[in-house]
């Protein structure tokens, strides 16, 4: 039994798209994944054991065989531990339904609950910009992806949520964060349109300013400026 679902992982600040095919065959019960796996996505295979089983489902008694496609290349991070375990399940057949236009990110605990991952708002964006429709993501991640557009946000808490959902026997919305622009309407009495040239100098003052470092400023005769205008941003963060 085959089964093939989509997850997605960073290279950089850019996701790519990798394709976790799952093979139940018969022969001495096993649990291999091949792809060029990191530390974190080998150690998924107790993870996702015990979450399957933990969540009341029957772990498969098979050769379980999980290829990451493309093969050469490398992968990393714990947001590969849900695509495994909904490829396990939908091999299985505990999945009936057809999965293959969705991608799934999303760690799981022991007990089959789905936690926070580290780069989701960098992964929905590369899935949104190759024309991947629908997302399933954690509960706990679903404010910062929320915001994007073009592309269905569907978060989940558990395992058992997710299957059900899958298997249409619960309904679980599309999730749209509501983003409020609070800065289209402040104004300050100064800006950096009043300063000509010196480049230089105002990427380093708003460094200063995101980062609330001390600025020295040497030579130049309007530092007055530039330091309400730090304070100004300072005192607005």
């Amino acid at each position: 039994m085959l089964s093939k679902v989509k997850a997605c992982i960073l290279q950089g600040l850019e996701g790519c798209i990798i394709e976790v095919e799952t093979d139940l065959s018969n022969g001495l019960p096993g649990f291999n994944i091949v792809g060029l796996a990191d530390t974190a996505i080998k150690e998924a295979k107790e993870r996702v054991r015990a979450s399957i089983k933990n969540s009341g489902y029957k772990f498969p008694v098979s050769k379980i065989t999980i290829n990451l496609a493309p093969a050469n290349l490398k992968k990393e991070g714990s947001q590969m531990d849900l695509p495994i375990a909904v490829g396990i399940l939908s091999a299985g057949k505990i999945i009936k339904n057809k999965i293959n236009d969705i991608c799934f990110i999303g760690e799981l605990s022991l007990d089959g609950k789905i936690t926070k991952i580290q780069g989701a708002l960098p992964l929905v964006i590369s899935l949104r910009n190759n024309n991947i429709k629908k997302v399933i993501i954690p509960e706990e991640n679903k404010e910062e992806c929320g915001v994007i557009d073009n592309i269905d946000i569907v978060p989940v808490k558990t395992l058992t949520e997710l299957v059900d959902y899958l298997n249409s026997e619960i309904e679980i919305s599309s999730y749209k964060s509501v983003y409020e622009d609070s800065f289209s309407d402040f104004k300050y009495e100064e800006d950096f349109s009043e300063i000509k040239g010196q480049a230089a100098l105002k990427r380093a003052v708003e460094i200063a300013a995101a980062g609330g470092h001390n600025l020295l400023m040497l030579g130049y005769k309007r530092k007055e400026l530039l330091i309400q205008l730090l304070q100004g941003f300072q005192s607005f963060g």
